[in-house]
């Protein structure tokens, strides 16, 4: 009966024998016993037990199955002793206890009965091998392991394929894939456990694409079950393989495998880890059973492919079939951060109250930052003072936060960070470093330079970038070169915040040379790297090196140009007076140009004074540019600037009235300096900033100097529909002036002075620039919308390429 499998057949005829009163003999017991353990029927193989005891029959073959019995009823006590009181022993005894331990997860009592079977003398076998070998694994004990390897090869049971499968086991426990490959490649018999193991392997250790290489060389020749096909399916979402994962999905459906929950959420998963969310849906609405791994996994792949509203519809249909978890929470917070939807937000943070993960510390994290990219900076703070206990990342996330937001809070933040004993980490330093160029918070800057030294980061690459970018903001384009000099490793941002920083500067020339020395260190250049190159020929009056450039990251690195490039090749030919060309590329473009490009184009046409094509370009700004970009109304305000300077006063008051019904109005400019670690920030015609009286007083005497060297004002630049003399007194009150007469004021005489612009600085307040830089003999440096101008002697750096 037990060798055809009929396990409680077996047991049954033995009630039947003993009800009969016949008596067992040396053959009864061993297969009654043996139905008992795989059956794990411990009850009645304690009752076998007794009737064992009760006849006296205790031969080695009866020990030897009670041992086997116990040990797969998970009664190693009893195994044991069993094993302890017999008189004699063989290597199925020693065997039987080994593997009942190893089977068990008792790993060292396995290897102690394994020493014991060594001191005795004995010789172990190919099962022996196979049991230790799980042992030394699952106790990660390698040079024991290494050593069973070596007796395997002395003793000759090397080729046994159970000992094989064992000690490819034992070597993915130790994560040696080397050992793994070399045993599975010199094996001459191998089965699907085989196969499965080395699949696992590879799974395990990251080695995905070979797991699905392996897979398909084992299909044709081996059944797989459904733990490897999952396994298979793991991978190819990994390696986001999804023709691969296709084929091991129809292999599972042709091989008639049931799909069930686990598989089915390994699928939805795999899926859309290849970017296949349909595929991942449809498996989701196709699946009989679905638990909280289904929804959030499908929730997950709509996160990971940009289905946000996806997301969102799928979590209102969640929360009537399933509470949603910690998890899903986690991933529809993201979904806030980039639908910058508060009201959801606020209702997921209900949510989060309600079902009690408030106290969670990634949860509370999540919310600060949510809330902060949604433009809710207060409910930020007030998430973050109601959190009772606060990690790093807490701290990072507010930090970051005001940082989004430009906010001096980032930096009283970091301190109140540091009194509270907690160290900042990369990411700290990497959101407040950027604050400083926003501030011109120069000190702050060098004081985090120091602390990043302090703490041993300066050879971090984000860090090194985030310095080249500040130190470049802040108007020290030397320190800027200085920390990519000193930069042990770079990568391609390095290259672009360095070549960008020369463009800010008119450094052109400086810029193309970093372009090739970046090429040569075998550095790929990115689409990003293309706009800031092209960008930096632009500011330097180098159109031909640009447009160079430009066919170069089409034809050499198959790079298919976006707005943003074109752009720059637009403002590259205007700026430098090409208008007729510029004009002509953007009709040949084969993307619709927008607001910025026409914009770009006209601003171009108006500094040149050529009003020819600035009327034509601002015929297609009237009428295109609404439709394009309503929230931005730069380039009808310049549209409208153009048609007064032709007297057209319809099409000025056509498009004035629009902005006002849309309730548009131009962002408007200011200005800001650094004094005595304090900024000062100054709006147009301001009237209410300290010594507003010394100031123009400063001002009135700086223009009759100014006059005596031959200055004329330039009314034009003023976009107010007024008089001449309202445009004089409109000039004067610019907020570049007011914050460049504020600081002459402040410091000392011949030292460098930095102001910063939010808005592109304009042609009179150039030129006056110029002129006081010379009269006070100072070096005025000057970050307007567009990039830095040094002022010095007269002449801007820019070469008026701005």
């Amino acid at each position: 009966m037990t060798h055809d499998g009929l396990y409680a057949k077996a047991l049954d005829l033995y009630h039947e024998m003993r009800t009969l009163g016949l008596k067992p003999d040396n053959y009864t017991f061993p297969p009654v016993i043996k139905s008992c353990g795989i059956l794990m029927d411990l009850d009645k193989g304690r009752v076998v037990h007794q009737h064992i005891i009760g006849t006296g029959i205790a031969n080695l073959y009866v020990n030897n199955a009670l041992i086997d019995m116990y040990s797969r009823c998970d009664e190693l006590g009893c195994a044991r002793k069993v094993f302890d009181k017999m008189p004699e022993k063989d290597i199925v005894s020693w065997n039987s206890l080994i593997s009942g331990y190893s089977s068990n997860g008792y790993y060292k009592e396995a290897l102690e009965i394994y020493y014991w079977l060594r001191n005795e003398g004995l010789v172990p076998d190919s099962f022996t091998f196979s049991r230790v070998s799980l042992a030394c694994g699952g106790l990660g004990e390698v040079e024991e392991g290494r050593k069973v390897h070596g007796l395997v090869e002395k003793i000759g049971t090397r080729r046994d394929l159970i000992v094989n499968n064992g000690l490819l086991s034992m070597y993915l426990k130790f994560d040696d894939v080397s050992n793994c490959q070399r045993i599975f490649d010199e094996m001459v018999d191998r089965d699907s456990v085989t196969w499965d193991i080395m699949i696992f392997a590879y799974c395990e250790l990251g080695l995905y694409e070979e797991s699905i290489r392996l897979f398909f060389e084992m299909v044709g020749r081996y059944e797989t079950d459904i733990l490897t096909i999952t396994y298979v399916l793991r991978a190819c979402g990994h390696v986001r393989d999804l023709k691969m994962g296709r084929y091991v999905h129809e292999y599972m459906v042709n091989k008639g495998y049931e799909c069930d929950t686990l598989s089915s959420n390994i699928l939805i998963n795999m899926y859309a880890k290849c970017g296949d969310i349909s595929s991942s849906s449809k498996v989701f609405e196709n699946m009989g059973n679905k638990d909280l791994v289904s929804w959030n996994s499908l929730i997950n792949g709509y996160v990971e492919n940009k289905s946000y509203n996806e997301a969102l519809e799928l979590f209102k249909r969640m929360k009537i079939n399933v509470q949603p978890d910690f998890l899903t929470y986690v991933a529809l917070l993201s979904v806030c951060k980039e639908l910058l939807n508060v009201e959801f937000t606020e209702e997921l943070h209900c949510d989060i109250i309600k079902q009690g993960f408030d106290s969670d510390q990634i949860l509370g994290n999540g919310l600060i930052d949510a809330y902060a990219k949604c433009g809710k900076i207060e409910n930020s703070m007030k998430q973050f003072e109601n959190m009772k206990i606060r990690d790093i990342c807490t701290w990072n996330s507010i930090i970051a936060a005001y940082a989004r937001v430009e906010n001096s809070m980032s930096f009283r933040m970091l301190t109140r960070m540091r009194m509270e004993g907690l160290i900042p980490d990369i990411p700290t330093l990497v959101s407040v470093l950027p604050v400083c160029s926003n501030l011109i918070a120069k000190r702050q800057g060098k004081e985090l330079h120091g602390c990043i030294f302090k703490l041993g980061f300066e050879s971090n690459i984000r860090i090194g970038n985030a310095l080249i970018e500040m130190y470049s903001n802040t108007g020290n384009l030397k320190n800027s070169i200085l920390v990519f000099e000193q930069m042990k490793s770079r990568d391609i941002i390095s290259w672009t915040s360095l070549i960008a920083s020369y463009g800010m500067y008119g450094e052109g020339r400086q810029a193309i040379k970093a372009f090739e020395d970046m090429k040569a260190t075998g550095i790929i250049p990115d689409e990003i790297i293309f706009v800031a190159i092209i960008y930096a020929c632009s500011h330097s009056g180098l159109v031909q090196e640009g447009r160079v450039f430009f066919e170069q990251m089409k034809k050499d690195y198959n790079i298919e140009p976006g707005l943003v490039h074109y752009a720059c090749v637009v403002d590259l030919l205007a700026r430098s007076g090409f208008l007729v060309e510029a004009e002509d590329f953007i009709l040949s473009m084969p993307l619709k140009p927008d607001a910025s490009i026409w914009g770009v184009l006209l601003s171009a046409c108006r500094a040149n004074g050529d009003l020819k094509i600035a009327e034509r370009i601002s015929e297609r700004v009237s009428e295109q540019v609404i439709e394009l970009n309503t929230n931005n109304p730069g380039y009808l305000i310049l549209a409208s600037n153009v048609f007064a300077a032709l007297g057209r006063r319809g099409q000025v008051r056509t498009i004035r009235t629009s902005l006002k019904a849309q309730g548009i109005k131009k962002e408007p400019g200011f200005s800001w300096v650094e004094v005595k670690n304090r900024v000062y920030y100054f709006k147009a015609s301001d009237r209410f900033f300290e010594q507003h009286e010394e100031v123009n007083e400063l001002l009135d005497d700086l223009g009759r100097l100014m006059a005596k060297e031959g200055y004329v004002a330039d009314v034009n630049s003023v976009v107010h529909d007024v008089e001449d003399v309202d445009k004089l007194n409109i000039l004067c009150g610019h907020s570049e002036r007011l914050a460049i007469a504020f600081g002459l004021l402040h410091t000392e005489p011949g030292t460098p002075l930095l102001v910063m612009k939010n808005l592109r600085v304009c042609v009179d307040c150039h030129t006056v620039t110029k002129y006081i830089s010379k009269i006070v003999k100072r070096e005025i440096l000057v970050r307007d919308g567009n990039r830095f101008h040094l002022f010095k002697d007269g002449v801007c750096s820019c070469g008026d390429h701005w």
